[in-house]
C-alpha cells in the first residue's frame, strides 16, 4: 500500500525528531534516585575532597543525594572496574584521576580499558604534586635531597600513594632524571601515606599538594619542590623540580567519568552543571586554598588528555621497568 506523500513526510519528520525527544525524556527523568560518586582512594585524599565538594553542589542542583563511596585499592582500579560494570544510566559516577592513565600502561591484565570503557564528561581539579620530607629530616632543599641520595643510594625512603599512581610514576621520572636511587614505599592512598610520613616511618614522599598543604603550612612537612612547570600560587616560595631538572613536569587532575554508553543527554547535563560548580566563587576559593585550580574541560578535550598521558607515562614505566607490586 502506498502512503500519500503528505503522510509519508509527516512520519519521516517524526522519526527524525525521535532522538531529540528521547534526549529530553532522559534529561527530565535524571536523576531518579541517589547517585553514587565512586572514589578509588581513602577518605581525606585529594580525589575524595574534590568529590565531596562537587557532590554537594550537584545534590543541591538536582535535588537528589550525590553520595561519595570510597573504594580504595589497586591504584584506583577497583573503583574504576566497579563503574565500568555499572548500569550506564548516570547514577554511578567515577572520580577519574591522572593515575588511571598510569594504570592503563602499567597493567596488562585489567578487565577493562580505561580510555575505551569510561566516558569522561567534565574536569574537576588540577594541582601540582609536591616532593616533601618530614620536618625532622635534615634536608632543606631539592639539591640537598639529590646530593644525599647520590651519596647514600637506596637509603632514602620515598613514599607514593600507590604503585601505579601518578605519585609513583612522577617519583620514578624524578629518580631517572636526577640519577638517584631511593627506596619506593607504596601506600593505599594519601591519607595512610601521610600518617607514616608524619610519624617518621618514611622520610620523603611525592603527594598531591591539596592532601599535604595543611601539614606543610603547619610546619610538620617540608616542601622541597612542586612538580608543575610553573610555581604554585599557593606556595610561591617553593621552587619547581624543573628549576633543577630542566624538562621535568608532572601534575595531577581529576574528572568525572561515566560508564561508556550513558545517554548523551546525561553527559551534556553533567558537564554543564559541573562547569557551573567550578565557576562558583566558594568552590573556586576552596580549591585555591587546597593548592588546586578548577579544571574546566569538554569530553573531547578530556579524551585527548587521556591519550597523551597514557603515552607519556607508558614511556616512563617502560624506561624505569616498573612492575605491578
Amino acid at each position: 500500500m502506498k502512503l500519500p506523500r503528505r503522510n509519508f513526510l509527516h512520519l519521516a519528520a517524526c522519526a527524525a525528531a525521535l532522538p531529540a525527544v528521547l534526549r529530553v525524556a532522559w534529561a527530565q527523568a535524571y536523576p531518579s534516585r541517589p547517585v553514587r560518586i565512586v572514589v578509588g582512594f581513602p577518605a581525606g585524599g585529594t580525589g575524595d575532597i574534590v568529590a565531596r565538594l562537587i557532590g554537594q553542589w550537584l545534590s543541591e542542583r538536582f535535588s537528589q543525594p550525590f553520595v561519595v563511596e570510597n573504594r580504595p585499592g589497586a591504584a584506583g582500579n577497583i573503583a574504576t572496574e566497579a563503574v565500568v560494570r555499572a548500569q550506564p544510566d548516570g547514577h554511578t559516577l567515577l572520580v577519574a584521576v591522572s593515575s588511571n592513565t598510569v594504570n592503563a600502561a602499567l597493567y596488562d591484565n585489567l578487565s577493562f580499558n580505561f580510555a575505551r570503557d569510561i566516558e569522561l564528561v567534565a574536569g574537576l581539579n588540577r594541582s601540582p604534586l609536591v616532593v616533601e620530607v618530614n620536618s625532622a629530616v635534615a634536608i632543606n632543599t631539592l639539591p640537598e635531597f639529590i646530593s644525599y641520595a647520590k651519596v647514600n643510594p637506596g637509603k632514602l625512603s620515598m613514599a607514593s600513594f600507590g604503585t601505579g599512581t601518578i605519585s609513583h610514576a612522577a617519583g620514578e621520572l624524578f629518580k631517572m632524571m636526577a640519577a638517584v636511587n631511593t627506596l619506593h614505599v607504596p601506600y593505599r592512598g594519601s591519607s595512610p601515606m601521610l600518617t607514616d610520613l608524619l610519624a617518621g616511618q618514611v622520610q620523603a614522599a611525592v603527594d598531591n599538594l591539596p592532601a599535604s598543604i595543611g601539614h606543610i603550612r603547619a610546619g610538620k612537612l617540608r616542601a622541597l619542590a612542586v612538580t608543575t612547570a610553573l610555581r604554585s600560587q599557593t606556595l610561591p616560595d617553593v621552587p619547581t623540580v624543573s628549576e633543577f631538572l630542566p624538562g621535568f613536569e608532572a601534575s595531577t587532575w581529576s574528572a568525572i567519568g561515566l560508564p561508556k554508553g550513558t545517554p548523551p543527554a546525561i553527559v551534556e547535563m553533567l558537564n554543564k552543571e559541573i562547569n557551573a560548580g567550578l565557576a562558583n566563587p566558594k568552590i573556586k576559593a576552596r580549591l585555591a586554598d587546597l593548592g588546586g585550580t578548577p579544571f574546566v574541560a569538554t569530553p573531547a578535550e578530556l579524551r585527548k588528555l587521556v591519550a597523551d598521558e597514557i603515552e607519556k607515562w607508558g614511556n616512563v614505566i617502560r624506561a624505569a621497568n616498573i612492575k605491578p607490586e
